[in-house]
This record gives C-alpha cells, sequence and structure tokens, in this order.
C-alpha cells in the first residue's frame, strides 16, 4: 500500500487545472504533498512545477498549515531539550533600509531576564543585511548545536541558530530561490516554524494582509500566543514613523488586534549599512540615534504585548523602562 494519500502528480494537477478548473488543498493534502517533498519522492522537475504553481496563485491558509505541520517534522529533535524559552523569533527578512534595531530589543528582553531563540537564513544572491552577518561582526555568539545553544541562553539570555543546522530540508526549498528566481512558500514556513515550541512566537512580514494569514495558520495548527505584525523590511522590527497593528492569537487561542501609535516623527534617513558598530554604539548610548530608539521600545512594546496580552499603551512604558534600564556594559566589550 502506498504510504501516501495521492501521488504527486494527483496534487500538481489539482492546482494546476487552470484559473477556473484549479482548485486547493485541504491541509490533509498539503501535509501530504510536502511529507513527499521532504521526503526527497518528488522529481526536480516535478518540485520546481508544484512550487511555482503555488507562487502564481499563492497559498491558502489551510495549505500552509499543512506544509507547516510536514516541515515541523524534519526540524532538529534536540532542540525539545530547550526549556523555558520565552520568545521565539523568526529572522528572514534581512534589512537593506535600517540596521536591524530589533537586535537591541532582544538584548534588552534578554537582559531583563527572559530567554530568546532566535533562528534564520542568508538567502542566495540578496544584497540584503542578515542578522548572522551582524552577530559575527558584533561578537555576538551563534550557535552551531544544541550545547552551544544551551550555553548561549545560560550565559546571554538568547541565542540563535541557522535554519541549515535546524531544519536542512526547509533550507534547501529557501535555496530554491536561485534557480526559480522568486521565493516560495518555504520562507513563510520558516518564519513559524517555532522550532524549540517556544511559549510564544513572534512573526515579522512585509505584505499587506500576511500579517493575519500568519494567525488564521496558527489557528489552523492549535499554536497559542502567536503574534504577526507588518514590519521594518518584513523583520521583526517596528516600523516607528507609521501607525501599525499587532495580530496575535493569545493563550486561550482568541484572536486580537491591538494598534500601536507612531512612535517618531521626525524624518527617516537611510542607516550606513555597512556601519554595524552604530548598533553597539545605540547600546551603549555613545551614538544618538532617535529612530533607533522609538524603533527598539517599539519592538520592545510588540513583543511584551505577545508575551503578556498587554495592550500597546502598557506595552510602550514597560518597554521604555526596560530600554532605559538596560546594562550598557553587557554584550558589548
Amino acid at each position: 500500500m502506498n504510504k501516501y494519500l495521492a501521488p504527486f502528480s494527483e496534487y500538481i494537477r489539482h492546482i494546476g487545472r487552470g484559473k477556473k478548473a484549479g482548485k486547493y488543498l485541504t491541509q490533509e493534502q498539503a501535509f501530504d504533498a510536502m511529507s513527499q517533498i521532504i521526503n526527497g519522492d518528488v522529481t526536480k522537475e516535478q518540485l520546481g512545477a508544484f512550487l511555482m504553481l503555488l507562487r502564481v496563485r499563492e497559498e491558502s491558509e489551510a495549505e500552509l498549515a499543512g506544509f507547516l505541520q510536514a516541515v515541523r517534522l524534519t526540524t532538529l529533535p534536540e532542540l525539545s531539550q530547550l526549556k523555558n524559552i520565552s520568545l521565539d523569533l523568526g529572522c528572514y527578512a534581512g534589512k537593506r533600509r535600517q540596521l536591524p534595531w530589533f537586535l537591541l530589543a532582544v538584548l534588552t528582553l534578554a537582559n531583563s531576564g527572559k530567554k530568546i531563540f532566535l533562528h534564520g537564513t542568508k538567502e542566495p544572491e540578496s544584497q540584503r543585511l542578515y542578522l548572522a552577518q551582524v552577530l559575527k561582526i558584533l561578537n555576538l555568539p551563534m550557535s552551531k548545536n544544541i550545547t552551544q545553544a544551551k550555553d548561549s541562553l545560560t550565559e546571554f539570555g538568547f541565542c540563535y541558530m541557522e535554519l541549515a543546522d535546524i531544519n536542512p530540508k526547509l533550507k534547501h526549498l529557501i535555496d530554491l530561490r536561485s534557480l526559480f528566481g522568486l521565493r516560495t512558500c518555504a520562507n513563510t514556513l520558516a518564519r513559524m516554524l517555532n522550532p524549540t515550541n517556544s511559549h510564544t512566537s513572534l512573526h515579522g512580514v512585509y505584505h499587506r494582509e500576511f500579517d493575519e494569514r500568519h494567525i488564521q495558520v496558527a489557528n489552523l495548527v492549535n499554536d497559542k500566543n502567536v503574534g504577526c505584525f507588518r514590519g521594518e523590511g518584513g523583520e521583526v522590527e517596528v516600523k516607528a514613523d507609521r501607525e501599525f497593528s499587532l495580530h496575535l492569537t493569545d493563550e486561550n487561542a482568541q484572536n486580537k488586534i491591538i494598534e500601536f501609535p507612531q512612535l517618531f516623527t521626525g524624518r527617516q534617513y537611510k542607516a550606513d549599512m555597512e556601519n554595524i558598530s552604530l548598533l553597539k554604539s545605540v547600546w551603549q548610548n555613545t551614538h544618538k540615534n532617535d529612530y533607533a530608539d522609538a524603533a527598539v521600545i517599539g519592538t520592545l512594546a510588540v513583543m511584551i504585548s505577545v508575551m503578556e496580552g498587554s495592550k500597546s499603551d502598557v506595552s510602550l512604558i514597560k518597554a521604555k523602562a526596560l530600554w532605559q534600564q538596560r546594562s550598557k556594559g553587557y554584550f558589548f566589550s
């Protein structure tokens, strides 16, 4: 008996029969299709056809939920040993206009006693600045395995792991961008992965309505305490010069929207993306950057709102206090 529900060619035909005849996969069918992909039971031609058909018409929430359930089964199992993670952050967009000020929000949260797990990757041929590059330049820790992750969490309160070390099969799907010239649903799945099954997970997206979509997918896979917002460049960082909405599903699986005000009213200038040391200078308060302060406080507030379910005004007060109280001599020598 075939271990799959249907031959993979059936799923290609199902979604590719044209504008009127084509159909969406059910969550169960999507799980089955992605299982065949990650198990290496499809040809390269089939994989390319399937992913590009999805790219043209976009995936449904049920399809993303099924895909996510399948790729989670291939995540490094040792990560379950990491306990009491306060917040999971998938950092996959990269930055091209602003430095990753969200890193300073992470450090502030870690400095306050929380445990944060970060994961990400660099897309092939991308001209963006990715978190791993920044951590290396700033001499901040990156973990290759579970032992290093535990040590980093114990000493620093956060750890970062590359997707290639967490879920190499999903990383392979992301790397197909160099072949297709387009992103696939793998980028969305990586953001949603939450590889340590953290109590709280926060996603940043770029496109309109994707924030709501992430929460709908979370509902379908029974994930709770998940937040998503349209971040700067699609990253988990607040665009401080605009109002925005945080979409989330709470501990009781109730969907909510928390509205945040504009936090910066001055002119936003493009950052010097090669001057990574500015992150250190802003942390140590040897360089004043009002936009960076607003972005850090706003991002911190979003993290607090997702973790505690608090409204934006309460979260912003707490975030400002944490930022002011940070240990400026910690993390950087």
